[in-house]
């Protein structure tokens, strides 16, 4: 899970990349109301004060304490409130009572970042450490996993506005113009062995190691997401009511909740809108449908007569291409069409495949409290690939492993077809 650093990171540039992402933190935030920050929505969203301090807790808890000498802890009780999962460090507040919490409040846990800033950035600057190297190793490690959270912080953030009928805007984003929508072409992967996994260079996490061969039969991937359009065309078809289309889990969940399109998705005088970050929206025909769950993808999937591609040969197509696309930088923090002639890998969605989340031949789970950050998860879980218009271009590569329940769909998840 730690960085795979081959030789030390130089202090300035560590320093300087850990005020730029914790700054990036705090500029997600800044078109929140005081209101906004303790609201959860259901039991898998977190406040965003929550997630403001858990990442603060994770640098002092993994770096700060055991390195830093003669720190001192900004409040006792904050480990209890802000651990997220981990049973080997201590206890925890519950995940669903986290927006129960009025105190602290917001602007205690400004403070709580800044009283952390300051003692990192002290650490950060002492070339002579003894432990210099391994403060580095988490250092970037503590960053990756700020950036997952400010991911969540977007997406916790659009189910809690969401939820209220004033259909508020967090952000008021451009969208492109795009003149000439990709058509559907199919990307040819030949049967052989290949390699998977982390190539070695540069960060990355434990569950994307070690890297093995596997063989893969003759596959093809499409070169762009399902749009909206087409999954309209599912819907109307009857698609949520085909119990022959779904899992069996699947099926029980959609009619349990009564589903009958993707998240977020309401019809309006006959038409569909959606909500998104800046609003509620007529439904972009032409642009990747999102927050679906492995469910829906997989049954949109047997209803066209394909199915969804496997990791390893995602891992394999998605290699062919640079890792450009509806990222975060982008700010339309929102899914887009495919332009004509353009790769569609990386951003926009999140894309799920039909793998579940497992170890790799010969994978260990690291050892101490720092393990339980990935390994323990390896259960009842799908990998999803490619990153999503939320993920910042820095932290996505064609490895990365991310996993979710396959219920979940208040993530910007959508669908590739393989066949």
């Amino acid at each position: 899970m730690l960085s795979k650093l081959e030789k030390p990171s130089l202090p300035d540039c560590l320093r300087e990349h850990y005020s730029r992402v914790r700054q990036d933190s705090g500029d997600i935030c800044q078109y929140l109301e005081i209101e906004d920050y303790g609201i959860q929505t259901m039991p898998d969203v977190s406040p965003p004060k929550w997630h403001l301090a858990h990442v603060s807790w994770f640098f002092e808890t993994f770096i700060l304490k055991p390195f830093a000498e003669n720190f001192k802890e900004f409040h006792p009780q904050f480990a209890h409130l802000f651990n997220s999962y981990y049973e080997t460090v201590g206890t925890f507040h519950p995940r669903p009572e986290r927006g129960l919490l009025a105190r602290p409040t917001v602007r205690e846990v400004y403070q709580y970042r800044a009283h952390v800033d300051e003692a990192m950035q002290e650490l950060l600057s002492n070339d002579n450490h003894p432990q210099r190297q391994e403060i580095a190793n988490r250092t970037v490690l503590g960053l990756h996993h700020e950036q997952q959270h400010q991911e969540l912080l977007y997406t916790d953030i659009k189910h809690a506005l969401a939820y209220s009928p004033l259909r508020p805007v967090y952000h008021a984003c451009d969208y492109p113009d795009v003149e000439q929508v990709a058509g559907y072409e199919w990307l040819e992967l030949k049967e052989g062995l290949y390699e998977v996994g982390h190539a070695g260079q540069g960060f990355g996490y434990d569950n994307e190691f070690p890297r093995h061969k596997t063989w893969l039969q003759q596959a093809r991937l499409a070169n762009r997401l399902v749009t909206n359009g087409e999954f309209l065309e599912f819907m109307q078809d009857g698609g949520y009511q085909h119990a022959a289309l779904w899992l069996s889990d699947g099926w029980k969940t959609v009619r349990q909740q009564n589903q009958q399109s993707p998240l977020y998705w309401q019809q309006q005088d006959g038409e569909w809108w959606y909500y998104t970050l800046s609003g509620y929206k007529p439904i972009d025909l032409n642009a990747p449908v999102c927050h679906v769950s492995l469910y829906e993808a997989d049954a949109f999937a047997r209803w066209a007569g394909k199915r969804l591609p496997r990791e390893a040969e995602w891992e394999q197509v998605a290699a062919r291409f640079p890792i450009t696309g509806n990222l975060r930088e982008q700010n339309y923090l929102q899914p887009i069409p495919a332009e004509r002639n353009q790769p569609q890998f990386y951003g926009d969605v999140w894309e799920w495949t039909q793998s579940a989340y497992a170890p790799y031949p010969g994978y260990i789970t690291p050892a101490g409290a720092i393990g339980e950050y990935n390994g323990k998860f390896m259960s009842s879980q799908f990998v999803l690939r490619g990153g999503s218009c939320v993920t910042p271009v820095e932290h996505i590569r064609g490895s990365y492993r991310n996993f979710f329940y396959p219920a979940d769909r208040w993530q910007f998840s959508g669908i590739r077809l393989a066949e």
